[in-house]
C-alpha cells in the first residue's frame, strides 16, 4: 500500500511539473535553427514562423544559420548540444530524410536524439522538358525513355538533391533508365535544360511556372498526388501513368529529443495556429505550397515513411554522397 501511495504521489507530482512546465513556457527567447545558408527556402520559410510566434510568445524569436554538410551540421547541434527545453527548434526540409542514406555515419540518431513537433508545408515538383523532345505526357516520356534506354539525361540541382532522387524514383517507378547529370544549384540545372543540352528536369513549382507559359518549357506534370493551385492544368504525375507515384519537397519543425511532451506539444498548437492565418496560407499557396500543420505523432510517422522511401531510391540507384 505504501508502494502503491508512493507511485501515486510521484505520478501526481510529475504531471503537476509538468502542467507548470507547459504554464511558464517560453521563459525567455526562442532560437530557430536553420541548418544552412541565408536566403535558402528552409531560411525564407522560418522568418514569417519566427516573427509569428515572437507576436504570439511575446518573447524575442532568433533565426540562427548554422549551414554545413547538408543540413547536418546544424542539425547535430540541435540534437547533440541545445538545450532540450523548447527554446530552441530546428527547421528542417524534406533533405532531412535523405541523410540517413546518404551519411551513414550520422553524428546522432534521428528518432532518439530529435523530436517531431510539427510538418510545416508540402508542394510537388514539376517534371518539365525542352519543347524539342517528343514526349508531350507522361506516357510518351516513359514510352520513349523505354526506346532510348540511357540515352535521355535529366538534370539535378546536385547529388542527393530532392531534383536527382525525383528523377531515379521516376526511372525506378516507370522501369525505364535515365542518365543523371548533377549541376551545382538549379541556375545552371535551369539554363541546360532550357538550351536543350539536358532535356528533362525535376523543377519547383513556382520556379518553372514562367518558362512553361513561354513556352521554353513543356511541363509533363507535378510530383505529388493532388494537383496545386496556383497551376491546376499541369496533371499530376499519377495521373500521367505512374499511379501512387508521390516525391514532395516539404518542412518541418524538429525539438531536441528529450524536450518535454506538454512543450512540443504547445509548440505544435502556436505553430499550426500560425499556419491557419490566411495570410500567411495565401502566400504559400502562391508559392505552391500546401500547409500541413500535422500533429507530433503524424509528422513522426511521416518522417518514418520518408526515410524508409529515401532510402529505398538511394540503394537501388547507388547514390554516394560526394
Amino acid at each position: 500500500m505504501m508502494r502503491q501511495r508512493l507511485a501515486i504521489s510521484l505520478f501526481a507530482c510529475s504531471m503537476a511539473m509538468g502542467g507548470a512546465q507547459a504554464q511558464t513556457f517560453p521563459s525567455g527567447p526562442l532560437r530557430l535553427i536553420v541548418p544552412f545558408p541565408p536566403g535558402g527556402g528552409t531560411d525564407i520559410l522560418a522568418r514569417p514562423i519566427a516573427q509569428k510566434l515572437n507576436e504570439r510568445f511575446k518573447q524575442p524569436v532568433v533565426i540562427e544559420n548554422r549551414g554545413g554538410a547538408n543540413g547536418t551540421i546544424g542539425t547535430a547541434y540541435v540534437a547533440k548540444t541545445a538545450p532540450a527545453d523548447g527554446h530552441t527548434l530546428l527547421v528542417i526540409p524534406s533533405g532531412y530524410a535523405v541523410n540517413p542514406s546518404l551519411y551513414p555515419a550520422l553524428p546522432y540518431d534521428q528518432a532518439r536524439d530529435l523530436a517531431a513537433v510539427t510538418q510545416l508545408v508540402s508542394g510537388p515538383l514539376t517534371l518539365v522538358v525542352h519543347p524539342s523532345l517528343p514526349a508531350k505526357n507522361v506516357r510518351e516520356l516513359i514510352a520513349l525513355a523505354k526506346t532510348r534506354p540511357g540515352e535521355l539525361n535529366y538534370g539535378s540541382s546536385g547529388i542527393g538533391s530532392l531534383p536527382h532522387l525525383a528523377g531515379e524514383w521516376f526511372a525506378l517507378s516507370a522501369g525505364v533508365r535515365l542518365s543523371h547529370v548533377p549541376y551545382k544549384g538549379s541556375g545552371a540545372a535551369t539554363i541546360d535544360v532550357m538550351s536543350g543540352e539536358v532535356p528533362v528536369y525535376f523543377m519547383n513549382v513556382l520556379q518553372s511556372l514562367p518558362f512553361i507559359k513561354q513556352g521554353r518549357l513543356r511541363a509533363l506534370g507535378v510530383t505529388g498526388l493532388t494537383r496545386v493551385a496556383i497551376a491546376k492544368d499541369i496533371p499530376t504525375v499519377a495521373e500521367g501513368g505512374l499511379k501512387g507515384f508521390d516525391m514532395a519537397t516539404w518542412f518541418g519543425v524538429l525539438a531536441p529529443g528529450a524536450t518535454p511532451r506538454d512543450i512540443v506539444l504547445r509548440l505544435h498548437r502556436e505553430i499550426a495556429a500560425i499556419l491557419q492565418q490566411n495570410e500567411l496560407r495565401e502566400r504559400l499557396a502562391a508559392d505552391g505550397m500546401t500547409v500541413v500543420a500535422s500533429t507530433p505523432d503524424q509528422f513522426t510517422a511521416f518522417l518514418q515513411s520518408e526515410t524508409a522511401k529515401y532510402a529505398r531510391v538511394v540503394q537501388a540507384a547507388g547514390i554516394k554522397a560526394q
